[in-house]
């Protein structure tokens, strides 16, 4: 695996994570717990802005990282 592939990889994770967290908050009975989730939501969602914004800075600047025009390509081989 590359690592354009690990880090859009990461991201996906990332993004899973939080919506996971975001569902235990609505679901939650425990205003605490729900209270607790949701911030553990809103952060998550300020990493997988930072780690977006990296993929597109070093995708920019690198064009061997990016994973879903090498994929477009590959297919069309």
């Amino acid at each position: 695996m590359t690592v354009g592939e690990r880090m859009h990889s990461t991201l996906n994770s990332l993004e899973a994570c939080a919506a996971n967290v975001k569902n235990f908050a609505l679901e939650s009975d425990d205003d605490q717990a729900r209270r607790m989730f949701s911030q553990y939501g809103q952060q998550l969602d300020g990493i997988v802005q930072g780690m977006r914004g990296r993929i597109n800075r070093i995708e920019s600047k690198e064009p061997q990282y990016q994973v879903h025009q090498q994929n477009m390509r590959n297919r069309q081989e």
